[in-house]
């Protein structure tokens, strides 16, 4: 029986209005949504007087201004960036303009995978580049609340979660989300690491999760053990497809995804293609050439 992973998709919420969702939590909703960011980008601040921003979301002058609005007649002193996709980083520029801040982030776009020489290609936010680089562990302290850092790379490679310490509530950009799975994409996508990180949540003692897109996740560990057994289900998949024949990526995914729309296959692909590319890496499976999309794959000799 496949595992049944406990989506919820259900938010009530307005655009561009601020709401307090927790103590020391609030969050604005940017108008982005889509089948990859659900209903929108949800910016969180935390704390107030002197505040911080997580995610100030895409480029779009409207969502900054709501930000600001929710913020009038208090500082913002921080600005917080999960990892460099656009819909997550890019109104940071925006809101620097506005604000004294100083973003914090792992890095630019890809920085995980270029401090292992591997080169990734453009498609996240290319401009951003944080004024303070932070690690795994470290903490950053504002004036009435506090953070740390919680280094999970594999959606992307510079995907850092962040832990408001008073309450033990985790912001989890992309890392775990309550209304569907995280797309891993290679190069700067990695399953080995992603799954690493999977791992790493369920040593901690994280009360809640905010991801950015979606409602809240109050059983943590159960939905990430759900997700840590349903990669090991689609590895399976992937090996059932070479058992039956079925060795090219574009063949499984239609195999694999039976109940997704024809027009999300292309994501579909990409994480099998990560999958796949995991596989290798375990030796639990092989293919003449490099990893590629096009390539055919096999069971190992």
């Amino acid at each position: 029986m496949s595992t049944q992973i406990p989506f919820r998709r259900e938010l009530t919420f307005a655009y561009g209005r601020v709401e307090e969702v927790a103590p020391h939590v609030r969050r604005v909703i940017a108008n982005n949504p889509s089948p990859f960011t659900l209903y929108g980008t949800g910016t969180y601040i935390l704390g107030h007087g002197e505040v911080a921003v997580i995610d100030p979301g895409p480029a779009d002058a409207a969502h900054v201004r709501a930000i600001l609005d929710a913020t009038r007649g208090e500082k913002i002193t921080h600005i917080l960036i999960t990892h460099t996709h656009m819909d997550h980083s890019p109104g940071c520029a925006l809101l620097k303009l506005e604000v004294d801040a100083e973003s914090y982030a792992y890095g630019p776009h890809g920085a995980g995978k270029l401090e292992e020489g591997v080169p990734v290609e453009e498609g996240g936010d290319m401009l951003f580049r944080p004024d303070v680089l932070v690690r795994h562990g470290d903490i950053i302290q504002g004036s009435n609340w506090s953070v740390e850092c919680v280094y999970t790379p594999g959606h992307t490679s510079n995907h850092m979660c962040f832990q408001l310490r008073e309450s033990r509530a985790l912001f989890t950009g992309d890392h775990v989300m309550g209304w569907s799975t995280s797309i891993i994409s290679p190069p700067d996508g990695d399953m080995a690491a992603y799954m690493r990180s999977l791992d790493l949540l369920l040593e901690r003692d994280d009360a809640v999760y905010w991801p950015t897109h979606g409602p809240c996740i109050d059983d943590p560990k159960g939905l990430v053990r759900a997700f840590i057994a349903h990669r090991h289900e689609r590895e399976q998949q992937i090996l059932a497809c070479i058992t039956r024949g079925i060795g090219r990526i574009r063949e499984m995914v239609p195999v694999m995804y039976t109940t997704t729309p024809e027009f999300m296959y292309p994501a579909a692909a990409r994480s099998v293609l990560a999958a796949v590319e995991y596989l290798v890496q375990k030796g639990e499976l092989a293919c003449d050439g490099p990893v590629a999309m096009e390539s055919r794959y096999r069971l190992p000799d």
